[in-house]
């Protein structure tokens, strides 16, 4: 048998269909979020709490705040859950923001936040953010309607909001707004309180990166660090693992070998010579790892498979060279996202990001998402150094190659940065200007890179925990909870506490 990279392969090895097989869209990591958003449900298990209503409720915001001639509307979805409110002129306001996915009306019953509210006898509303989920401020999801998506434009929302249901549950003027986010609602609630301390008293801010940066390089540095915290051999398997893709991508049967081993849904030789393809191969390889990184041992349904269960299969030496592996990871993957087949045609990814309707599979964030990275904060995590874990092939280029493709020549790397400028200097980046906001990270998940995670002001105190994932302080607790989580939580109960202070503790 001839030998390429280190790997034997039989003379008469025939190309495996699997290009014939139409691809099913499932639960895909890429671009630091799975399709549906960052958060997920509350718990990978319901509770028994989750089986009671939370009804759609509806909110009209105007379209545009920042231009007072446009008088366009636009129904924005919220959750009112008032179980444990105490209904007095004391009782806390709990807001949990939403995010760049559709917002769940799970988290009204289950996450840790309405055991916080259950303590204080809080009052607990969540909004969804503009443009995802049900709340649809235009026709489509039009280049020029996601004019209209933004941070600053979300935090006006929260703004508007704020004061509408003060009126509405008619509240008194001194109890105390506390806001909860996580991911880049996490960013959100701690600018909600630097924008608008009249109104939100305080936040607690989960997993938020509040450093926007167009070379997200650190992203992987801290997925090979957690997989090294694991078994640094882990590391060594997978740079190995990466370093043989390259060498069979050289030789025709190394092509044939590959879309076998990786189930592509169409030939790697069709794309040999597209780098755009290629680029996007490597970085849907490198997703596997920061996919399970990112929410390694959370109490989400997305936390299934964990760095021990890939780094397991990466160390097996029976299950053969380092490429297979790969191959083996690369499947469980596909599996739990019910995904038959691997797709990685930049031309197909490009254009499915350019269907504008709600209906698009895009639509559940995707797109959206995307265009807030373009227009606002990078966070586009790259590998370009050949000699590391993941390899050289998708740098920033890549990324910026995207926004000109999918919205506008105009988005090109001197547009980003420039954006990514305006916006560290808006919200302060890592030196935030804030007071009663407490930061949380976990040392595992890759988002703690653009973080708050260290602090010698008393103002802008820091938890971090070692060990736990992306927003893993936000999930359902369960038995199962490292001891370092479970004391992060009571730190979070404390903060809660102070900035309550006077308030009665309610009694479990």
């Amino acid at each position: 048998m001839p030998s390429i990279g280190g790997v034997l392969w039989p003379l008469g090895l025939t190309l495996l269909l699997v290009g014939l097989i139409v691809p099913s869209q499932g639960e895909r990591f890429r671009r630091g979020r799975l399709y549906s958003g960052f958060i997920g449900d509350p718990s990978q298990k319901a509770t028994l709490q989750r089986s009671l209503p939370a009804d759609d409720l509806w909110f009209e915001q105007p379209l545009d705040h920042f231009n007072r001639q446009d008088s366009r509307t636009w129904q924005q979805r919220y959750f009112v859950n008032a179980d444990h409110y105490r209904n007095d002129s004391s009782a806390p306001i709990f807001l949990m923001i939403g995010g760049e996915g559709e917002a769940s009306a799970k988290w009204m019953r289950e996450g840790a936040w309405v055991h916080y509210a259950e303590h204080f006898g809080a009052l607990c509303l969540q909004l969804e953010h503009r443009f995802y989920g049900k709340s649809h401020p235009t026709e489509d999801l039009s280049t020029a309607n996601l004019a209209y998506l933004s941070s600053e434009q979300a935090l006006e929302d929260l703004a508007r909001f704020v004061v509408a249901m003060k009126a509405k549950f008619n509240l008194a003027d001194g109890q105390k707004w506390i806001a909860f986010g996580g991911s880049y609602p996490g960013s959100l609630a701690a600018w909600a309180r630097e924008k608008y301390p009249h109104l939100i008293f305080g936040s607690i801010s989960s997993s938020g990166p509040l450093l926007a940066e167009v070379d997200f390089k650190e992203y992987f540095e801290v997925v090979k660090a957690s997989l090294a915290a694991y078994k640094p051999e882990c590391v060594e398997a997978v740079a190995r693992s990466f370093s043989q893709v390259e060498i069979l991508m050289r030789y025709m049967i190394g092509q044939r070998s590959l879309d076998e081993k990786f189930k592509t849904c169409t030939p790697i030789k069709d794309s040999i010579d597209n780098q755009l393809d290629i680029a996007s191969f490597f970085e849907n390889l490198a997703g596997n790892f920061a996919g399970v990184v990112q929410y390694n041992k959370d109490n989400s349904p997305h936390a299934t498979i964990t760095i021990d269960d890939i780094c397991d299969v990466m160390l097996n030496t029976t299950a053969g060279p380092p490429v297979t592996r790969l191959g083996l990871v690369n499947t469980m993957l596909l599996k739990e996202s019910n995904t038959t087949c691997l797709d990685y045609k930049y031309a197909k990814m490009v254009a499915d990001m350019k269907n504008v309707s709600w209906d698009s599979e895009t639509a559940k964030g995707m797109r959206q998402w995307t265009y807030q990275t373009c227009n606002e904060f990078g966070f586009y995590q790259t590998s370009e150094d050949k000699t590391d874990i993941f390899g050289g092939r998708f740098g920033v280029d890549f990324f910026i190659r995207q926004c000109m493709d999918v919205f506008s020549d105009n988005m090109d790397a001197k547009y980003l940065e420039q954006v990514v400028s305006q916006t560290n200097k808006h919200y302060g980046a890592l030196h935030p200007q804030t007071t009663n906001v407490l930061y949380v990270h976990g040392s595992i998940d890759p988002w703690h890179a653009l973080g708050l995670i260290k602090s010698t002001d008393q103002a802008t105190p820091t938890i971090y925990i070692e060990g736990t994932a992306h927003c893993a302080n936000m999930y359902e607790p369960v038995k199962t909870d490292p001891p370092q989580l479970v004391a992060a939580r009571n730190k979070i109960l404390k903060y809660l506490a102070k900035l309550l202070e006077g308030y009665t503790v309610v009694p479990n």
